[in-house]
C-alpha cells in the first residue's frame, strides 16, 4: 500500500532547505525509496512550509529513514525550523490522477461500439491535434471528432492502454489495438482483414480538465502493409 508522509515546519530560511534537499537526493541516488516530493508553501503564512514524500510502502520509508544521509539531512533541515516539524503518517486509500483518468476515457470513446459521444466534457473547443501522418494539424474538437469517425468508420478498433505516466498537465499513454477493416479508409476499400497495431500519445490537459492538444506516434506503414495497400519491406 502506498504510503505518504506529511511533514510541516515553520521557516524563513527555505532557500537553505532547498539545498539542503538538493544535497540529500544527490547523495542518496541509488538508495532512497521515497518516489515522489513536492514541498509546498503556505500562501497566508509563508513561513509555513509542508512537504509531502511518498513511498511504495510503510516499510520502504521506514528503510527510507533509516539511510544515514537522511538522518543527517533531517538534523540540519531541524536546525533551520522555528520549532520542532511535525509528522503525518498516511496509508493512501485513493490515488485517482484524473488527467489519465481523462485519457483513458478518450481511448474508450475512440474504440466505444455504439455513436461517438459529443466530448465536450472531455475535449477543449480549441483542440490542437499533431499526427505526422496527417499533412496538416487538426484543429479544433470538431476537427478531431471527424478524424476519429473516419477511424471508426474503417475499422471497429478495440483499444487497450498499456501504459500511462502523467506528469503536470500531461498525461503519455502506451496504447494497442486490434480491428477488422471493416469501411473504406484513406481510399482502401474494406478488406475484412484483421489488423493490430500499437502507439503512444501525449495529451496536453487545461486548466479545465480538458485534452487541448495531442501528440501521436503509432505505425500507420505497418498498418498500410496489413491492408495489403504496401508490399511487405524485405530486409
Amino acid at each position: 500500500m502506498t504510503f505518504v508522509q506529511l511533514i510541516e515546519c515553520k521557516t524563513s530560511r527555505l532557500d537553505e532547505m532547498n539545498r539542503l534537499m538538493d544535497e540529500w537526493v544527490e547523495q542518496t541516488k541509488g538508495k532512497r525509496t521515497a518516489t515522489h516530493d513536492v514541498v509546498g508553501k503556505d500562501r497566508d503564512d509563508a513561513s509555513h512550509i509542508v512537504e509531502i514524500v511518498e513511498f511504495p510502502s510503510y516499510e520502504e520509508a521506514m528503510r527510507n529513514s533509516g539511510l544515514p544521509e537522511t538522518d543527517r539531512i533531517f538534523r540540519e533541515m531541524v536546525a533551520l525550523c522555528e520549532d520542532e516539524p511535525t509528522f503525518t503518517n498516511l496509508d493512501v486509500v485513493r490515488d485517482e490522477q484524473l488527467n489519465a483518468a481523462g485519457a483513458r476515457r478518450f481511448f474508450e470513446a475512440l474504440g466505444a461500439k455504439e455513436e461517438l459521444p459529443p466530448l465536450d466534457d472531455l475535449i477543449a473547443e480549441d483542440y490542437h491535434d499533431h499526427d505526422p501522418a496527417n499533412e496538416q494539424d487538426t484543429r479544433g474538437r470538431d476537427g478531431l471528432r471527424d478524424e476519429m469517425q473516419m477511424w471508426r468508420e474503417g475499422f471497429d478498433l478495440s483499444f487497450r492502454v498499456e501504459d500511462q505516466i502523467a506528469q503536470g498537465d500531461r498525461v503519455c499513454t502506451r496504447w494497442s489495438w486490434d480491428a477488422t477493416h471493416k469501411g473504406e479508409f484513406l481510399g482502401i476499400a474494406p478488406t475484412g482483414r484483421k489488423v493490430t497495431g500499437t502507439g503512444m500519445t501525449i495529451f496536453r490537459f487545461g486548466t479545465d480538465g480538458k485534452i487541448a492538444e495531442g501528440w501521436w506516434q503509432y505505425d500507420r506503414l505497418g498498418l498500410m502493409q496489413q491492408l495489403g495497400a504496401l508490399e511487405p519491406l524485405e530486409l
